[in-house]
C-alpha cells in the first residue's frame, strides 16, 4: 500500500555520514557507533518521561518520541554517539493489525489475546480474501511523524535509523500473548500447521514492507530488521520460516524505494539483526540476502565472522552487554579487542553492542564504550 505522505521534504541535511558509509561497505577513517536500546530505562531522563506516560503513550506520541529518540545524543553528543534509532516497540506492526498489545510493569508486553490456532477469528481474518492490509499511514502514522520531528531536533548531527520487528519475531509475540523462553507455541505452529503459518509471515511481511518504507518517507535515513527470535529456530526451521521472509523485506523495500522514491542501492542502507543465528551458513546466506550490513550478537567471534561474509560486507556490533558493568579499563580493552577481530576500518564495521541496553545499566559505562570507540586507532594510521 503507497502512503499518501509527502517524501522528505524540509528536512536538515545531514553533516556526518560516517555511519552511512560504514553501512555500505565502505571503509572508514574512524569507526561509527551507537547502542541498541539507547533510548531506553538504563537514562534518567528517559524514567522521567516514564514516570508521566505511559510506554505506548510516549510511542504514539511524536512529541515524547521524539525527546527520547534524541535523548542519548544530547547526553553523549555527536562527537561520540554516530546515530539515533527512532523510540518505538517492534509490536507497534501487530496493534496496526488490530491486536492488542499492552506493556505490563516488571512484566513486559502482554497480548490478552493470543493467535493460538487456525481457527482463531484474527486467523480467519487475515487468511480472507478480502484481507485489504493495513492502512500503515493511519496505522502507524504516530511512527512517521516522530520521524520527521526527531530529524528536525537532530538537525544533521548524526542520520537516523528507522526500525522493524521481522515476521517470525512479530509471529513469536503474538502467539505466545508475550515474551517467551522456549517460543513452544509459536514453533508448534511452525510445525503443526505450516501453511497457515505462511499465511501469517507474509501478511506481517507485506505490512512491514510497507511500514519501513514509509518510514524512509519521513526521514529515516537508515534501516535496521530485528528478528530477535531468529536463533530459537533451528537452522532448517530458520531456513523456512524466517530467512525468507528477510530477504523478501530487503528485496521488495529496496525496490520501492529505489521506484517510489528514486533512493537507488544503498541510498539506505539495510541492516538485519537475527540474534542467535549463527550457526555455519547462516551469516553467509544473510548476506546473500541483498543486506547491506549483518549485525551480530555477542556469541559470534569477530575475526570469524568477518572471515565468513568477507571484506567488503558491513558488520555491526557486537560487544557483549554485560562487559558494560565491568571496569573501565576492561571495558576499553574489550572494545579495542572486538575492533581488532573486525579489522574495523580496514574493513566496514558499525560498532555495538552484541544486544540492547539493560535499565540497571550505568550511562557512564555506556559512555566509556562510545569513547574506547572514538580513541581506537583503525589500521593504517597507527
Amino acid at each position: 500500500m503507497t502512503s499518501r505522505r509527502p517524501p522528505l521534504e524540509g528536512l536538515p541535511a545531514l553533516r556526518d555520514d560516517t555511519l552511512l558509509r560504514a553501512l555500505r561497505g565502505e571503509c572508514t577513517d574512524r569507526v561509527p557507533a551507537w547502542m541498541m536500546r539507547q533510548a531506553g530505562r538504563y537514562l534518567p531522563e528517559f524514567r522521567d518521561v516514564r514516570a508521566a506516560h505511559g510506554f505506548f503513550e510516549v510511542c504514539r506520541d511524536p512529541a515524547l518520541a521524539c525527546e527520547v529518540t534524541v535523548q542519548p545524543l544530547e547526553r553523549f553528543g555527536a562527537e561520540l554517539l554516530s546515530a539515533c534509532i527512532i523510540f518505538s516497540d517492534i509490536l507497534v506492526v501487530l496493534q496496526a493489525l488490530g491486536v492488542e498489545v499492552r506493556m505490563e510493569p516488571k512484566e513486559g508486553p502482554v497480548l490478552p489475546v493470543p493467535l493460538a490456532s487456525p481457527d482463531a477469528d484474527a486467523f480467519r481474518a487475515l487468511a480472507a480474501p478480502a484481507f485489504k492490509g493495513v492502512d500503515v499511514e493511519r496505522e502507524l502514522g504516530y511512527v512517521f511523524d516522530a520521524i520527521g520531528a526527531a530529524r528536525q531536533r537532530i538537525a544533521g548531527r548524526v542520520p537516523l535509523i528507522g526500525f522493524s520487528g521481522a515476521p517470525f519475531t512479530l509471529m513469536g509475540y503474538w502467539v505466545e500473548g508475550g515474551g517467551s523462553r522456549t517460543l513452544s507455541k509459536a514453533k508448534r505452529w511452525l510445525y503443526e500447521w505450516p501453511r497457515e503459518s505462511h499465511v501469517v509471515l507474509q501478511r506481517l511481511t507485506d505490512v512491514v514492507v510497507d511500514y519501513l518504507v514509509g518510514q524512509v518517507r519521513a526521514g529515516a535515513q537508515a534501516l535496521q530488521v530485528f528478528e530477535s527470535n531468529g536463533g530459537d529456530l533451528a537452522p532448517r526451521a530458520w531456513s523456512e520460516f524466517s530467512l525468507p521472509y528477510l530477504a523478501q523485506i530487503c528485496k521488495r523495500v529496496k525496490e520501492r524505494l529505489a521506484g517510489e522514491l528514486g533512493l537507488a542501492g544503498a541510498a539506505v542502507p539495510v541492516v538485519v539483526f537475527s540474534r542467535g543465528s549463527n550457526w555455519e551458513g547462516a551469516l553467509e546466506a544473510l548476506r546473500d540476502a541483498g543486506f547491506d550490513a549483518v549485525s551480530l550478537d555477542w556469541t559470534v567471534d569477530p575475526a570469524a565472522a568477518r572471515e565468513r561474509v568477507g571484506d567488503r560486507v558491513a558488520l555491526q556490533g557486537n560487544l557483549c552487554p554485560a562487559l558494560l558493568y565491568a571496569r573501565e579499563e576492561v571495558i576499553r580493552a574489550e572494545t579495542h579487542r572486538m575492533l581488532d577481530g573486525f579489522r574495523a576500518g580496514a574493513c566496514p564495521h558499525v560498532a555495538n553492542l552484541g544486544h540492547g541496553m539493560e535499565p540497571e545499566m550505568d550511562p557512564d559505562r555506556a559512555r566509556c564504550f562510545l569513547q574506547a570507540v572514538r580513541d581506537y586507532v583503525v589500521p593504517g594510521k597507527r
